[in-house]
């Protein structure tokens, strides 16, 4: 088992972990929530309740208001009937007491008996200046005009009026029933239960009032047309129908609170999902960097271990040809020193950014194949496409480049076991430099392809896996372009492609 393995192991248990612990979370909240749901539901009914039966007492009043107002009525027609049968009777000797009785028996009901001109007869329980107010007018008459007056015919087409209001003790109870409906509305308003309320009357659509709702929003009908549908699709809403009021509809439904504590648990795991994506990013940012410091590390530190040696090469090459010795062996060593210049300066170009300059890609390709021909086995058919007389250009880094062409190829080469064929196709397509690097060697299983560019990830048992890991480093960090395999089969043979861009991106200069 190798480390990726494990590593992808323990991502799975971590992640596994991260999600037992969000959903017993949530599941816990949840618990809480609808524990606080069903306590404030609870809240709320015994609120709708006590509403009921504050308007059947509100109503209950009103209908005793009502009942006290027609027996005045009552008792004013009746002192009508009494001013008309003491106008009416000529003979002295007509017993008027009962009538007379009737009359000063009301203590409490304003009156006024006028004749059909307006001029004041008589009053009862009003107080005005008699000596001035002659007829009933002005001020006096619009204080009487709150009932309509009744008719006292006495004889022929001779009649009397008899205006009167409200009584003391109707007045009093009329202040006690208004204060009483503004209270009522006020505890709906202002409810125990801290519940958003809007009412509105008959048509439902006009608000008479509202409570835990912000004023500037009252003022948008778009609001309150569409809060008054929600309120009206989460409860029924309460029907109150008061005298001095006429039906209304008290909507209402759950405080704010609850509906925080409803949405809380997503809230939740969107926090907790956030905090995992940036930890995990934090993390990998911090892990990649750390590679990469080793990476440049290892790569100067092989640089400035094989320039020692190499220097010595170069010197001993040197003194051979002064002193004269020719031999082919010595021009095949040249040509590996001067290889091992080249390798110690790829070395050396980890870590810092490289200069990319404009090369012909199938120069670059025909030349990588022709070192590689002398030194590889000749059971190995290479082919290029297209000609070597073909210019396909792009920004490289020549030295760099050249390693993953070298890189690519090696590997290519082992997993045919020194023979087969090797292709290598170059073209252009939508501003971008398309290399596909085409083996018939054994193949990569698709459970290793995400994880072949990873160090250490081998097939060879003494490999160390550090090939295709550099070569994706260089195309994507240095030359910002894309390596992947494009296709792979068992047996069959392996492509990989690198994508590289026409024109040179930004910060690659």
């Amino acid at each position: 088992m190798n480390i990726y393995t494990r590593k992808r192991q323990w991502k799975l248990l971590l992640f596994a972990t991260a999600i037992a612990i969000v959903a017993i979370s949530m599941w816990y909240t949840n618990i809480i929530v609808n524990k606080v749901s069903q306590d404030e539901k609870k809240n709320i009914r015994i609120w709708a309740d006590a509403i009921h039966r504050k308007t059947a007492l509100v109503k209950y009043i009103e209908n005793f208001f009502n009942q006290i107002r027609e027996q005045d009525r009552s008792h004013v027609e009746l002192l009508a009937e009494a001013y008309k049968q003491l106008i009416k009777t000529d003979d002295p000797d007509t017993d008027l007491t009962f009538y007379v009785d009737i009359i000063r028996s009301n203590n409490t009901i304003p009156v006024v008996l006028t004749d059909e001109y307006g001029k004041i007869i008589n009053v009862k329980n009003v107080e005005f200046d008699k000596d001035t107010v002659i007829f009933l007018t002005g001020l006096l008459l619009e204080e009487f005009s709150g009932y309509p007056p009744i008719e006292a015919r006495y004889y022929q087409n001779r009649k009397n009026y008899l205006y009167y209001k409200d009584s003391r003790l109707m007045t009093e109870l009329r202040d006690v029933l208004n204060d009483l409906v503004r209270s009522f509305f006020s505890e709906i308003v202002i409810n125990a239960a801290s519940v958003p309320v809007i009412i509105t009357d008959s048509t439902k659509k006009n608000v008479i009032d509202f409570g835990n709702i912000k004023p500037d929003k009252i003022m948008d009908p778009a609001f309150v047309e569409r809060t008054i549908a929600e309120m009206g699709s989460d409860n029924q809403p309460i029907e109150i129908d008061l005298i001095n009021q006429g039906k209304s509809y008290i909507f209402y439904q759950g405080s704010y609170l609850l509906t925080q504590l409803t949405y809380y648990p997503i809230i939740q795991l969107g926090i907790v999902a956030l905090f995992l994506f940036i930890g995990y990013f934090m993390f990998s940012t911090a892990r990649r960097s750390e590679q990469n410091q080793v990476w440049v590390g290892l790569a100067r530190e092989t640089a400035h271990q094989l320039g020692t040696p190499l220097s010595s090469m170069i010197a001993w090459m040197e003194l051979l040809k002064m002193e004269g010795v020719k031999n082919p062996i010595i021009e095949e060593l040249s040509k590996d020193v001067d290889r091992l210049e080249k390798i110690t300066e790829r070395f050396s170009k980890i870590g810092s950014v490289p200069k990319l300059e404009p090369e012909n890609i199938v120069d670059v390709v025909y030349n990588s194949m022709a070192y590689l021909k002398t030194r590889t086995s000749r059971k190995i058919n290479y082919i290029i496409n297209p000609g070597h007389e073909t210019s396909i250009m792009a920004p490289i880094n020549l030295h760099l480049f050249e390693w993953v062409i070298e890189n690519i190829t090696k590997n290519a080469i082992d997993a045919m076991g020194n023979q087969g064929k090797f292709t290598v196709d170059v073209a252009e397509e939508n501003g971008h430099v398309i290399i596909d690097l085409t083996d018939t060697g054994k193949g990569i299983p698709k459970s290793k392809q995400k994880n072949i560019f990873n160090p250490g990830i081998t097939s060879k048992k003494r490999g160390w896996g550090l090939g295709l890991s550099l070569a994706e480093r260089i195309i994507k960090n240095y030359h910002r372009g894309k390596i992947f395999v494009k296709s792979s089969a068992i047996d069959k043979g392996t492509t990989f492609r690198i994508v590289l861009n026409k024109k040179v991106k930004k910060g690659n200069r």
